[in-house]
């Protein structure tokens, strides 16, 4: 699906999903100090996660606070102009930013959106959970019926 017709004109994209797990609001400068902490303590684990198979992010030498918060920038700029809608997932139980969801065009003409989510490696157990539950929050609140997945 083109990127200027991601989602329709007049769709208001849906900012929270709560489970007894986690939480997913956008992701946004506020996160910035914590976003690096949970990516930057799981690298490895990330990469290994379906969904990440070029081994390139996130990327070995980490980033700056700076670098991060560019990145989080251009993603509330997508969020904004509904390009792609990004998300941290947070600990229901302390607000620590465990994760992150990823909902941007497909490069395939086969499906309507590419859905990426991650997790630290402490909270490894979430992973499927979490992409599970993404699937009926699609299904349920979002415009989009054909979900790439990236091997799930």
């Amino acid at each position: 699906m083109p990127t200027d017709t991601f989602v329709p004109a007049g769709f208001t994209a849906p900012t929270r999903l709560v489970t007894s797990r986690f939480i997913l609001e956008p992701l946004g400068p506020q996160h910035n100090e914590a976003d690096l902490a949970a990516w930057g303590s799981s690298i490895e684990h990330i990469r290994s996660t379906p969904g990440y198979p070029d081994g390139n992010w996130p990327p070995s030498e980490g980033m700056t606070p700076e670098r991060n918060l560019a990145d989080l920038t251009r993603h509330v700029a997508d969020f904004v102009a509904g390009k792609g809608f990004t998300f941290t997932v947070l600990s229901p139980v302390d607000g620590d930013v465990i994760g992150c969801v990823y909902l941007y065009p497909s490069p395939s003409e086969e499906f309507d959106v590419e859905v990426q989510s991650w997790v630290r490696a402490s909270h490894a157990d979430l992973d499927t959970p979490l992409a599970d539950a993404l699937v009926d929050w699609i299904a349920g609140e979002w415009p989009w019926r054909r979900l790439e997945r990236r091997g799930r």
